[in-house]
């Protein structure tokens, strides 16, 4: 009996055993793919922050273009008329479609 005991130590060690090494494998695969995560998430960031800045210059661009030509109070106007027509576009590309009324199923038109 007592060589059957000694046995099942060793197996409940053995089990320990596999199972903190599995979590340490587990934790150091989630924290690598964690590490690049966060590297993506902060160039798209920082992309994004350069998009923002160059779609300030064209609208400057713009602006001053039209001022040649008009006071600089009308340039300005048309300018944020023509970006707030654009963020309007945007905005409703971006919204979900709304849900199509039912028409008669195939069932409705076979009988």
């Amino acid at each position: 009996m007592e060589g059957l005991d000694h046995l099942e130590h060793l197996d409940k060690h053995l089990v320990d055993e596999l199972t903190r090494v599995a979590r340490e494998a587990v934790r150091d695969e989630l924290r690598e793919q964690a590490r690049k995560q966060r590297r993506t998430a902060a160039l798209y960031g920082a992309s994004g922050a350069m998009a923002l800045y160059a779609g300030a210059a064209v609208a400057l661009a713009v602006g001053l273009a039209l001022a040649i030509g008009l006071p600089g109070w009308a340039a300005a106007l048309i300018t944020a008329a023509v970006l707030g027509i654009a963020a309007y576009a945007l905005r409703e590309a971006a919204r979900p479609s709304a849900p199509r009324p039912a028409g008669p199923s195939e069932a409705d038109l076979a009988a």
